[in-house]
């Protein structure tokens, strides 16, 4: 198995690159490119669903962007300890009807010795917004990285 780093225990510097990297990844939109991150047993609860294994956090997360249209995610580190990382989150996105809204969230992050996610439970609320209200367009540029994201 290889591994992929930052491996825990987590310090403040390699806790933030864990979190900015996953933000990376899920602003991809890509479920395969984003599953390589979590153990292929890895533990699932968002929102009220339950996802056990890479094939079916792939499922979860095709369908989830089918309906969430022009997704695009900020993710801040919240605390750290060990082996576990806590954030906080907001996306933004469209359903088919044109209707945006912004999800805000907070994930519990549990890793292995490898650096792959055991664990992830993830609590998220959504507000319905206009479209003139957006204020998440597209992956964080480089200026904002390891900025924390205004909660309104």
């Amino acid at each position: 198995m290889a591994d992929r780093p930052p491996l825990p225990p987590f310090t403040h510097e390699t806790a933030l690159q864990k979190v900015q990297a996953a933000e990376d990844a899920w602003n991809t939109r890509d479920p395969q490119r984003v599953a390589l991150a979590y153990s292929e047993d890895s533990v699932w609860r968002n929102r009220d669903t339950f996802v056990t294994g890479r094939a079916e956090i792939v499922e979860f997360l095709t369908a989830k962007w089918e309906r969430e249209l022009d997704y695009a995610l900020r993710k801040d580190l919240w605390a750290f300890d060990g082996d576990r990382i806590a954030v906080r989150f907001q996306y933004e996105c469209h359903d088919a009807s044109g209707q945006w809204w912004r999800s805000y969230g907070n994930e519990l992050w549990e890793f292995d010795g490898h650096g792959l996610m055991t664990r992830r439970e993830a609590s998220i609320n959504d507000v319905r917004i206009e479209e003139g209200e957006r204020r998440v367009h597209g992956p964080r540029p480089e200026s904002e990285r390891g900025r924390s994201f205004p909660l309104r």
